[in-house]
């Protein structure tokens, strides 16, 4: 696989629609805590970031290309990160790479020790992505999400400062 050379910046009002084409792909409808279906739910979504943790535009070359986000700082020195990628950009390593950048942000700037994040267990690609970025698998939680009534699994990795 290539290299790939990404990014990260601030979500700007302007990458809405960026935002409402990636929430159209039918794996990321759920990825956002209300259907965007339209230009100002996009906005809305850009917006909900402020004061919930530090979400990230994506960038390759000039495209905005996925997000990436640490959330549920707390008083231990922990984060949540999350992300997705758009569909046209996917199996190119941008979620890896993102995920790399964002770990050292919150390890560097913020001063965190230790990030999780969780992918349902029918979810490959994600697990992929985690152990990629150097985050190691810690276990299943069992029936922890619930899409459409079905129950999903879920693995959480995790990364520390020291790794």
């Amino acid at each position: 696989m290539t290299p790939v050379n990404v990014r990260l910046r601030e979500w700007r009002e302007a990458d809405a629609p960026v935002v409402l084409r990636a929430f159209q792909a039918p794996d990321l409808r759920r990825q956002a805590p209300w259907p965007v279906v339209t230009l100002k739910d996009a906005s809305g979504w850009i917006a909900s970031w402020e004061g919930v943790g530090h979400a990230f535009a994506v960038v390759e070359g000039e495209r905005v290309v996925g997000n990436v986000a640490v959330t549920k700082l707390d008083s231990h020195g922990n984060g949540w990160v999350s992300y997705w990628v758009v569909p046209e950009a996917r199996g190119k390593g941008v979620a890896v790479a993102a995920t790399e950048l964002v770990a050292r942000w919150a390890f560097d700037e913020r001063g965190l020790y230790r990030l999780e994040l969780g992918h349902r267990t029918n979810n490959p690609a994600s697990c992929r992505v985690a152990t990629k970025a150097g985050f190691l698998p810690e276990g299943i939680e069992r029936g922890k999400l619930c899409y459409e009534g079905v129950r999903y699994d879920v693995e959480r990795h995790a990364r520390l400062a020291t790794d």
